[in-house]
């Protein structure tokens, strides 16, 4: 059987037990509580999970902008800069006096000769465009008729191909 007096020693007649200085150390450091432990755990899953977010962000922004890099410009071509000389040589003849047609005899005018080197250097800078664009064309027609290639892509092979035709 159970007597008042035993609890005398550990209630000071409110209820709360007397504890001395040792015991009450002891009980905060033994209780730290345990939703401590899950506030901590939770932070670091969300830290976690953010990071790998981000990361998985960066990786597909990654990839997309390389597709968008690549789409499109294996026919970003442009003409070579003979072309340009070859319209400064015939805009400097006809300023000295050569008119298209004109026929100079047996023997060539300079205009007439500077017209053909021009014209000459012009063509051979021009063949690895052409082809470039002929060796193209039966895949990309392939591609675009399966739906295999960005319509980016088909838009930037076809006026390419405009543009060749144009130049020969």
């Amino acid at each position: 059987s159970l007597s008042l007096a035993n609890f005398d020693n550990t209630t000071d007649g409110s209820g709360i037990p007397n504890m001395d200085e040792e015991t009450t150390a002891e009980e905060i450091i033994k209780g730290t509580d345990p939703a401590l432990y899950l506030a901590i755990a939770v932070v670091c899953f969300a830290v976690i999970f953010v990071f790998i977010q981000i990361r998985k962000k960066r990786k597909s922004d990654e990839i997309d902008s390389f597709f968008s890099n690549l789409d499109g410009d294996k026919f970003n071509l442009q003409l070579p800069g003979s072309v340009d000389e070859y319209y400064e040589v015939k805009e400097k003849c006809e300023k000295a006096g050569w008119e298209p047609g004109q026929s100079s005899g047996a023997q060539p005018s300079p205009h007439h000769r500077a017209l053909a080197q021009a014209l000459m250097k012009r063509c051979i800078d021009d063949i690895p465009i052409v082809t470039h664009i002929q060796r193209e064309s039966p895949g990309m027609n392939k591609l675009y008729s399966q739906s295999m290639c960005s319509v980016k892509q088909w838009k930037s092979y076809q006026a390419a191909e405009a543009m060749v035709s144009a130049e020969v």
